[in-house]
């Protein structure tokens, strides 16, 4: 697997000043999955913004030293990133701060605008000066230039928001307020849920409530922004029901925790019916299912319960490497998945597998995977896997922004196979996707190509680290 991923988001409003920042990091750990080239929390102490963010995992960012520097406070909100638009690098770790003339905010973003390229130009022609290279500063310069000319805040957001094109689930923090929102089309997920205490906690995902003793009150709708002051949130839906709902099916396959039950559907339930689908459309002889961990292994249940397949345990993970789509280049890659994964002989040697993984991007990381199998004894390896061919770029945050880097592009199932080493090679067909998730509420773009927005003319990730050198060359 080789997939970038965009970011986690996490936020917290307390009745009262407490350890705010203690509830964040705890939050974030839940989260770490959503991305691990950098993390940060903002303290929010009846005003006073207190930041620490930078790049590497939420362990090593935050050390005991650092957590006991932040004060107690009321609001605090937090982020991990992988960066789809702007490179890695300290600058463009979140949240990011602003102060403008009526005061202070903090804003941390999930997704990808569709129109970044433009609204920042447009930006720079009226004078804006950016200090990073991520489209989030774009979104909290476009809440600024609002909040100038607005009443609150929430007012601020909501005309944004008639801006943004795109995938966006964001937290942002003033002095006095926690607010959220999500997209039209709500194409990355975000909930939020209240603690015994009466703290009210927004996530990504529904798991990083139960991490900090939150219980689940609902989804935030797609186009809703909440707004938290204390009491019971107020929902502003101005911008609800102006697209169809497109929560993306990768949300479902990969990205999300399979414990996460995302717009009220299950991930382990979905990830168990793909592999119980690619039993019925691709089943095969064999001896044992094994699954590649983490998100392959509830395909592999699914697949051995339909397939009546013994379910075995032919791949360990080493819990202390991170996701190998984390890594941004192509030898990192393979490094990680050399100490990544090891097979276990006892459960395949001399026997025929199926093995079942989430995807397929450029095939490199699955020839390894394979070639670890055979070493280890198998006689035969059946590829399946629990997603549709990758054949189109991703505009929504996950980061697939270019049809040369995709296998499925150039070559046809049975070539494949042959690139990677397999048997046999089976993918989730695109039409299954309804039936795996529960609903056809759903981005499939990346899948089938058929966008829910306008396709934006500049996909570069780079784009504007390459508009920043060509500038520095005159």
């Amino acid at each position: 697997m080789s997939i970038h991923e965009e970011c986690g988001v996490f936020g917290v409003i307390a009745p009262e000043r407490q350890d705010v920042a203690g509830i964040v990091y705890y939050g974030l750990y839940a989260l770490q999955h959503r991305g691990q080239e950098s993390c940060g929390i903002v303290v929010n102490d009846e005003g006073l913004f207190y930041a620490h963010k930078d790049l590497g995992l939420v362990g090593d960012v935050f050390k005991s030293d650092t957590m006991a520097a932040f004060p107690r406070g009321d609001i605090a909100m937090g982020h991990v990133r992988y960066g789809t638009t702007g490179a890695s690098s300290r600058s463009n770790c979140q949240p990011i701060l602003v102060n403008h003339q009526k005061g202070r905010m903090a804003l941390a973003h999930n997704g990808n605008l569709v129109n970044a390229a433009e609204l920042r130009s447009a930006l720079e022609l009226s004078g804006a000066i950016f200090h990073t290279t991520s489209d989030t500063e774009t979104i909290a310069y476009i809440v600024t230039r609002e909040r100038l000319s607005s009443a609150s805040i929430e007012e601020a957001l909501c005309r944004a928001m008639d801006t943004l094109e795109g995938a966006y689930s964001l937290v942002l923090m003033s002095p006095r307020k926690l607010l959220c929102a999500r997209d039209p089309h709500g194409f990355r997920p975000l909930c939020y849920g209240r603690r015994e205490d009466g703290a009210y906690v927004v996530a990504s995902e529904s798991q990083a409530l139960s991490a900090v003793g939150a219980r689940f009150v609902r989804d935030v709708e797609p186009g809703e922004i909440l707004v938290f002051t204390g009491g019971e949130p107020r929902s502003i839906r101005t911008h609800c029901s102006r697209a169809p709902r497109r929560l993306c099916a990768f949300e479902y396959i990969y990205f999300a925790r399979p414990d996460a039950v995302l717009d009220g559907f299950s991930v382990h339930a979905a990830r168990k019916r793909a592999g119980e689908i690619l039993a019925e459309r691709h089943g095969v002889d064999a001896d044992v299912v094994i699954g590649v961990p983490d998100s392959g292994l509830d395909a592999a249940l699914g697949y051995s319960l339909r397939s009546g397949i013994p379910y075995g345990i032919g791949l360990i993970k080493n819990k202390y490497i991170g996701r190998t789509f984390i890594q941004p280049g192509q030898s990192e890659r393979m490094d990680q998945v050399r100490i990544k994964l090891n097979a276990v002989a006892d459960c395949v040697a001399g026997k025929r597998v199926v093995l079942i993984d989430d995807s397929i991007v450029r095939g490199t990381t699955s020839a390894r995977i394979v070639k670890l199998l055979r070493e280890a004894g198998a006689t035969e390896v059946h590829m399946r896997v629990s997603s549709p061919k990758f054949l189109h770029p991703c505009y929504y945050g996950t980061d697939i922004d270019s049809p040369e880097h995709l296998i499925a592009c150039h070559h046809s199932t049975e070539e494949i196979a042959r690139i990677i080493g397999a048997d046999s090679l089976g993918y989730l067909p695109v039409e299954a996707l309804r039936d795996m998730i529960g609903c056809g509420e759903y981005c499939s773009a990346c899948f089938d190509g058929d966008y829910p927005t306008r396709v934006p003319t500049d996909t570069r990730k780079d784009r504007f680290e390459q508009k920043i050198g060509a500038f520095a060359g005159e």
